[in-house]
């Protein structure tokens, strides 16, 4: 019988192969998503190993923030933007739940990060939500949450105004783009606790700092900040 569903598994990969998010290679058996060699290749930044990196520094004297790290590093026209590509426009929600699992393990290895009582993602507005079906940092946070001992919130953090894309926009355009775009559903359930605050990929990290100036307005609340990619 084993034989047989792996005759049967061979036949439905020739017809409908399975192709790695990353490289768009055919994937083999026991590969999920990733290909072996885009698991082991993609551009990873160790930021976890390193509390100066330069997404920490980009909120500094800006944001009280623990500890910030990314996954990976983007590059225009690489493997990272395709998978991302997937992840965000064809439906592949499931890429979130895997580049967490791999962020979590990482930050099980960092104190601060595996100290986060509760994890919140950027949240979409409701008709950008609607439109695409799902959010995919909380693809990402659910990921997260399946290796840190911490809890998702996904609907205190509120997204009021839908923005326009801030794409060519200027560090100091994406801010104001971003002024008053974000409002806290029920500030009390998150007193004293140590938030981390996920989002898909950090440029200029205009939509985590307006998230997180919310966010610290709580008092006792403690802040780190965690993303797949980091683009410079």
């Amino acid at each position: 019988m084993l034989l047989l569903r792996t005759y049967l598994a061979d036949f439905v990969s020739l017809i409908f192969p399975q192709l790695c998010v990353a490289c768009s290679e055919n994937l083999i058996a026991n590969e999920h998503l990733l290909c072996t060699g885009c698991l082991y290749n993609l551009p990873l930044t160790n930021f976890h190993l390193q509390p100066d990196n330069i997404v920490a520094r980009q909120f500094w004297g800006k944001l009280q923030v623990e500890a910030a790290y990314s996954l990976y590093y983007f590059n225009k026209g690489g493997n990272i933007q395709n998978m991302m590509h997937q992840f965000k426009y064809n439906g592949m929600q499931r890429i979130g739940n895997l580049l967490g699992n791999i962020a979590g393990q990482q930050l099980l290895q960092n104190e601060i990060f595996n100290s986060a009582d509760v994890i919140i993602p950027v949240p979409l507005h409701k008709k950008r939500l609607k439109e695409r079906g799902y959010n995919q940092s909380a693809s990402f946070a659910e990921g997260l949450a399946d290796k840190l001992n911490a809890r998702i919130d996904l609907d205190n953090l509120v997204r009021t105004v839908a923005t326009k894309t801030q794409t060519h926009k200027s560090r100091f355009a994406r801010f104001e783009n971003m002024k008053e775009v974000f409002s806290i559903a029920r500030p009390e359930d998150l007193k004293g606790k140590h938030i981390l605050l996920v989002d898909d990929i950090v440029t200029t990290g205009s939509t985590l700092e307006a998230c997180g100036i919310e966010l610290l307005k709580i008092p006792g609340l403690k802040l780190s900040i965690a993303t797949i990619a980091y683009a410079e």
